[in-house]
């Protein structure tokens, strides 16, 4: 009894695809970005390959953050790690991390929520360390890190799931305890 790799509601041998043909998995999605069956009533996704200003990305970031939508903000900071700057790309992969992190706290991943948030934490941080820029856009680095790590440890503590709009870091603004 092989499998046909065929997905309910999807005809058997046929692959999800985007419009240049690209491979791409159109199942709906929860607010969390975990996969639902074919069919059933998804939360609408981020598009892909926006190109935003630094304060655009930070402003629907944030939406999306404390509507508990972390996975959807991850692919906000995601375009702007793509589409920006050389020198600023790893500033924006580590805000990315941090909301993964968020993602995967509200899954209930006690080991890779705790993970990501502290390696996106050190990423932010030693960015703006080797640029001299401690708040660049606004940004709360060292307030974000410090929300990381302690969510982190929380994570680590209790081992539950977190409620990703109560625990929504303030993206340039003081971190709620």
């Amino acid at each position: 009894m092989g499998s046909t790799g065929a997905s309910p509601g999807r005809p058997a041998g046929t692959r999800d695809r985007d419009g240049a043909g690209r491979a791409r998995n159109a199942r709906p999605r929860d607010g969390l970005g975990r996969p639902l069956p074919y069919g059933a009533d998804g939360v609408a996704r981020q598009p892909e390959g926006v190109v935003r200003t630094p304060p655009q990305t930070l402003a629907e970031a944030q939406e999306l953050l404390d509507a508990g939508k972390p996975f959807h903000a991850h692919e906000v900071f995601e375009d702007a790690w793509k589409s920006g700057s050389e020198d600023e790309r790893a500033l924006w992969r580590g805000l990315a991390q941090l909301a993964v992190g968020l993602t995967h706290a509200a899954r209930g991943n006690a080991t890779g929520g705790p993970r990501l948030l502290r390696r996106g934490a050190g990423a932010a941080e030693e960015w703006a360390a080797h640029r001299g820029r401690e708040r660049p856009y606004g940004l709360d680095i060292a307030g974000l890190a410090a929300w990381a790590r302690a969510l982190a440890d929380a994570v680590e503590r209790t081992g539950k799931p977190v409620d990703a709009a109560a625990r929504a870091p303030r993206l340039c603004g003081r971190q709620a305890s």
